[in-house]
């Protein structure tokens, strides 16, 4: 086995003899060994924990075969002799949130959860720290044969402007139609081109509206060059995407895509947010709305299927609609703010 990589945390493992302090396990295994058996497991604990060594090397020098080197090794921390502590450095020890995001993580299910200390208050600033850490993420998971897709939004522009030209994957797709009938920016272009470069990737465009009507949509669905689009979208080894709250400050309806009338339905209904345009309630399951079948975008029956699906998103206009959207299963990562995690984690603690 090769020597693990210590984390920039600091690490500290302490190989400790077996006494009247430690647990009544740890107590009545040991004491099934001999004074030499016990030595044996603290020297291969220590050379393993605090010196650092392989188990070949532990192997070596204790004069034993590997796989009981490993094994020595496996008893030590069995019987309670091995204690890891690991502690960040004090300057960087407020930013780091490990234990909330365990908790989140728990909590949904999720592959893993990254907590900024910035507040995301839909903000410039807020925004921009949330982009940081989504390209951090996002090029840490993504692989050169991946297609990437995303929906348009400000968080996704955030991420795109962060990102660095670190990683690689083979193209990046538009997941929602954009196109409205007012002038409306909603950065997609900027963010499709930004991803294709930072990412050496091939782009592709979903020259769209959002919204159509139903036949329209079949047509487009039959179009060669937009099926190809949408086709690529659906199948998207990794997606980025924030979710729009169901109000007249969502995107949605500032932008002319929805009116009055769609919105009063869709809060009749019950919806609390939707991604790429497709709405779902608290629960995360999908709202029938008049909306359905009008929608040019990756359907979230995809979304959920996605292997890495990553939301970006925080602030308490949004609590709501990432709640249901990490209830739905949509998400396997979460990149949101410090107060944010700790809501939907008192909130699913709550419904226990």
């Amino acid at each position: 086995m090769a020597t693990r990589n210590k984390t920039p945390a600091q690490t500290r493992a302490e190989a400790t003899h077996s006494d009247a302090g430690t647990s009544s396990r740890s107590t009545s295994r040991a004491t099934s060994d001999s004074g030499s058996d016990l030595r044996l497991l603290v020297r291969a604990a220590t050379m393993y924990h605090l010196e650092g060594l392989t188990q070949a090397e532990i192997a070596a020098r204790l004069g034993v075969s590997r796989p009981t080197a490993g094994r020595l090794v496996a008893r030590a921390r069995a019987q309670g002799l091995v204690q890891v502590t690991v502690s960040a450095p004090p300057h960087l020890s407020v930013s780091i949130h490990t234990d909330l995001e365990r908790s989140v993580e728990k909590a949904f299910g999720l592959d893993e959860a990254l907590v900024i200390d910035e507040v995301a208050d839909g903000t410039t600033s807020g925004n921009a720290a949330l982009g940081r850490a989504g390209a951090s993420v996002l090029a840490r998971r993504i692989q050169s044969t991946d297609t990437f897709g995303f929906t348009w939004g400000p968080e996704q522009v955030a991420v795109a402007d962060a990102m660095s030209a670190s990683a690689s994957c083979q193209r990046v797709v538009q997941m929602d139609g954009s196109m409205t009938s007012v002038d409306y920016h909603t950065g997609v272009d900027h963010a499709l081109a930004r991803f294709s470069e930072r990412l050496h990737a091939q782009p592709l465009r979903l020259v769209a509206p959002l919204y159509v009507d139903a036949e329209t949509v079949t047509a487009l669905n039959r179009d060669s060059i937009l099926s190809q689009s949408l086709s690529a979208a659906r199948g998207a080894h990794i997606m980025l995407f924030g979710v729009g709250s169901v109000s007249t400050s969502t995107t949605l309806f500032e932008g002319a895509y929805i009116d009055a009338i769609v919105l009063d339905e869709l809060i009749e209904l019950g919806a609390v947010g939707e991604i790429g345009g497709r709405f779902y309630d608290a629960a995360g399951e999908p709202v029938s709305s008049s909306l359905v079948e009008r929608t040019v975008s990756v359907p979230l029956d995809a979304v959920r299927a996605c292997p890495t699906s990553i939301l970006v998103s925080g602030g308490v206009h949004r609590r709501e609609s990432i709640l249901g959207a990490l209830r739905g299963g949509f998400a396997t990562i979460l990149v949101t703010d410090t107060e944010t995690a700790e809501w939907l984690v008192m909130q699913e603690k709550g419904r226990q």
